[in-house]
């Protein structure tokens, strides 16, 4: 095992004791909220004359954290929160005193926060204070959920179906809960004591206010709940939800038509009261967003956001150590094709997921075990020979398996230990890889202080040739309470570390290290709510050979208004010549020097009718023989008219004159030139939300960016320098390195919630894209370029439905036995604010 593994592993360990021997200064007794088992359940619907609340025990006394710290709410605006629960389920009433006058409720899509109050319950059942479920109503109807912990902070892309209402009273608004336990995982209990906590938000202000004291200063906001005791026997359901779902879809490009119907489901399993399963069979994907596109100039890899459900929700397990880029599962082929002068390939741009599978949990002690397990299937590319018309078919990415396993231990309340171990079998002659990592995140007890630490190692085997191993490593340390907070890191990486077969590392070869210090509020001071200001400093090397290549110092100020206006300016100076060993792409330096670069924002109060944000920089570069200059600008409007509709528009401007960098290869070496760069980005985004269950949304993009290069070019010295005497020019090198790339995306989208969990969603969806030399056209030349391309049109249908085990035996029920006339019960709305389930 590499020595630097060993080292880092035997420090972490020590660490760990040492660490855990602190005492705590969390010494504050917690609340606690008795209840009771409930004989008959309460109905869902925002009006409180149920029996079971008419004794039930109040929690209230609520203390505001945000902005201020320690205020108590005034007796007109006043919480008052009740819960019970029974065999299925635990319930949840909340009145919300208030001026409803000023209550904000806009309506949005779920876990879309918008200009809206919402009421918190955090549950957790384990009370470890890391492992919360955050279930979120907004004053409008809607609801979001997430699951939560110190390292992932809050996680809304994990989805569970409940029930929840709202009523709009003349003295405040209520709110009502059904959680199942489903949503829940917890081992049979008799007589368990949960972790509690409520909050609640008053949008107009951003004050928010929690049940049991915390202190925003230090610690995560786990350690601070409160504890929900007289739950008896209480035996978790079997957890067993199917997501059968159908697609039908219509594609039109260039005269060519193609249809297609699909039919897959999604299910997630509880294999035991803490694991769970989630697979997904026949995967569907076609309605994950376009992706936002941009020409890259850069010597690294472009990439994109997940936008699948499946690969985003429930991956905080996995998310340990960065080994996991799920981008990679069913990413475009990894073979290379090796091509006649006459022949052209259609390579296809993704590989098609067979299907995926998720277990993962964590037991009462604090342990948590993860696999993920996916399929894909071959790939083949076209190849057409020009001359002759004959086509042929070749392998360039073969049946693949991508196999994670993560097991991860915490402790103390805010830490923990993790091991990674990453793999990905490719069937033939093609490369497999594998990496292990070993991940800490220490606080100590009082929460004063974080060590967190990585150790990687990989492995490539590219089976024709020897497989290499590789070796990273990084650490941080720093203050993590008060207003004054400072924090070391260094980062290391090996020429062989290579994780890109399932992870996402741009970049290897570096050893670098940096130090930041930062001054924050946490209460009200003067006409500002809060305000950050940090510094910063790195410096950078090779770690083989062991050269000096850059450093940088920067500073950034944000603030906020008591008006909820935000605003802030950043600068960044690297001093003195900066090495690039990258931009060249044949591993010679690239010098720059002494480059400057300052920026500013405003964001006014997005609770108006009418808000705005405003951001724009300045870089210039202090170099003799240069003359590089540039500046960015963005304008982003938006307007709310009412509740349901929200319209933002943006505006973004980049430009770069004197830019200096790899324009191509001409006979074995790098040819670099100096250029203008102008991209002009344009974007809109439309929501119309007719009540918590119907949406449409509108997105638009149209992506413009020229690249046109100085006649004359340069060819790299061995110095780092660049020299014209090779006597390349724009005109003599073959292909014309200028560029016009344009693309262009709509995506206009109808979802219809009809039941609990179930969804009807229709999408339209086109897109065009161009590239050509023609750097010297403008804008309006570009856009008609750009439409004189053929456009690709989709339409889609999907349909979901969600189904629970209860659900299924409740079909299977004689007719003569009595129905649940709750269980999976969609409920209409009754109020014109909207009631949701």
């Amino acid at each position: 095992m590499n020595l630097r593994f060993v080292i880092i592993l035997c420090l972490v360990c020590c660490c760990s004791i040492a660490w855990s021997q602190d005492n705590s200064v969390l010494t504050k007794p917690k609340k606690t909220l008795q209840v009771t088992r409930a004989s008959v359940k309460p109905k869902i619907d925002g009006v409180l004359d149920d029996e079971v609340w008419q004794n039930a025990e109040i929690a209230t006394g609520f203390i505001q954290f945000r902005p201020d710290i320690g205020n108590t709410l005034p007796q007109e605006q006043s919480t008052e929160v009740k819960m019970t629960y029974d065999d299925n389920a635990l319930y949840v009433a909340a009145y919300l005193y208030d001026d409803t006058s000023k209550i904000l409720k806009q309506l949005t899509s779920r876990d879309n926060f918008g200009q809206s109050d919402f009421f918190a319950v955090v549950l957790n059942p384990n009370n470890d204070a890391q492992n919360d479920t955050q279930f979120f109503v907004f004053s409008s109807g809607q609801q979001a959920d997430a699951i939560a912990n110190p390292s992932i902070g809050e996680d809304f892309s994990w989805n569970a179906v409940w029930q929840s209402a709202v009523q709009i009273m003349d003295d405040g608004w209520i709110v009502e809960m059904e959680i199942p336990y489903r949503t829940l995982r917890f081992p049979e209990q008799e007589e368990p004591t949960w972790g509690l906590q409520f909050h609640r938000q008053f949008r107009r202000s951003r004050a928010q206010y929690t049940w049991n004291e915390l202190d925003p200063t230090q610690g995560n906001v786990g350690l601070y709940h409160g504890e929900l005791k007289g739950l008896k026997n209480l035996k978790p359901p079997i957890r067993l939800n199917l997501y059968p779902f159908s697609t039908g879809i219509v594609n039109s490009f260039d005269g060519d038509v193609e249809t297609d119907l699909t039919f897959g489901m999604d299910v997630k399993y509880g294999i035991t009261d803490n694991f769970t399963l989630d697979a997904t069979l026949v995967p569907d994907f076609s309605q994950a967003g376009f992706d936002r596109v941009v020409l890259n100039l850069g010597p690294f890899e472009q990439t994109f956001s997940e936008q699948r459900q499946f690969f985003t929700e429930g991956v905080d397990l996995f998310s340990k150590g960065n080994l996991f880029f799920s981008r990679r599962v069913g990413n475009a082929p990894s073979g290379e094709l090796d091509l006649a002068e006459n022949e052209e390939a259609d390579i296809p741009n993704e590989v098609k997921v067979l299907n995926a599978v998720k277990v993962s949990g964590r037991t009462k002690k604090g342990l948590g075990v993860g696999v993920f397990n996916a399929f894909t299937e071959k790939t083949y590319a076209t190849i057409t020979n020009m001359a002759t018309n004959e086509k042929r078919e070749e392998l360039v990415e073969p049946f693949t398996n991508y196999n994670i396993l993560v097991v991860d231990q915490q402790f103390n309340g805010n830490s923990s230990i993790s091991l990674i171990n990453t793999n990905v079998m490719r069937e033939g002659d093609f490369r497999d890889g594998n990496a292990t990592a070993l991940v800490t995140n220490l606080q100590n007890k009082r929460n004063t202080y974080v060590i967190n630490a990585e150790a990687k190692m990989s492995n490539v085997n590219y089976q024709n040739t020897d497989s290499e191993t590789g070796f990273s490593s990084s650490f941080y340390i720093g203050k993590t309470h008060g207003n004054l907070r400072y924090s070391f890191d260094h980062s290391f990486a090996d020429t062989k570390f290579e994780i890109n077969d399932l992870g996402l590392n741009f970049r290897n070869n570096f050893n670098n290290f940096g130090a930041d210090i930062s001054y924050q509020i946490f209460e009200p001071k003067g006409n500002l709510n809060r305000y950050r200001i940090n510094a910063w400093i790195n410096y950078r090397n090779l770690a083989n050979p062991g050269v000096f290549t850059g450093m940088n110092i920067g500073g950034r100020y944000f603030a906020e208004t008591k008006q909820l206006n935000a605003y802030g300016f950043n600068f960044n100076i690297e001093p003195g010549k900066q090495y690039d060993y990258f931009e060249s792409r044949d591993g010679r330096p690239f010098i720059y020097e002494d480059i400057v670069s300052i920026g500013a924002f405003y964001s006014s109060n997005y609770n108006k009718t009418f808000a705005l944000d405003i951001d724009g920089g300045l870089f210039k570069i202090f170099e003799d023989g240069r003359d590089l200059f540039g500046y960015n600008f963005s304008f982003r409007p938006r307007v709310r008219p009412n509740d349901k509709l929200l319209l933002v528009y943006s505006f973004n401007l980049n430009m770069a004159n004197g830019q200096r960098g790899y324009a191509t290869f001409v006979d074995d070496q790098p040819i670099l030139g100096e250029r203008n760069r102008k991209i002009i980005t344009n974007t809109i985004s439309a929501n119309y939300t007719f009540n918590p269950f119907n949406s449409v949304a509108l997105s638009f993009r149209h992506y413009w960016d020229t690249v046109n290069y100085d006649d004359e070019l340069f060819t790299l010295l061995d110095n780092g320098r660049l020299t014209t005497e090779a006597g390349y020019t724009v005109n003599n090198i073959g292909d014309s390195p200028n560029i016009n790339f344009s693309t262009w995306n709509i995506d206009l989208s109808y979802s219809w919630q009809f039941a609990p969990g179930s969804f009807l969603t229709a999408l339209y969806r086109n897109q065009l894209f161009n590239f050509d030399s023609l750097s010297e056209d403008n804008f309006s030349q570009s856009l008609g370029t750009l439409f004189d391309q053929p456009i690709q049109h989709t339409i889609s249908v999907r349909l979901q439905y969600f189904l629970d085990f209860k659900g299924l035996k409740s079909i299977f029920k004689k007719k003569d036995q009595p129905q649940d006339r709750h269980a999976n019960h969609f409920i209409a709305p009754r109020h014109r604010f909207g009631i949701n389930s």
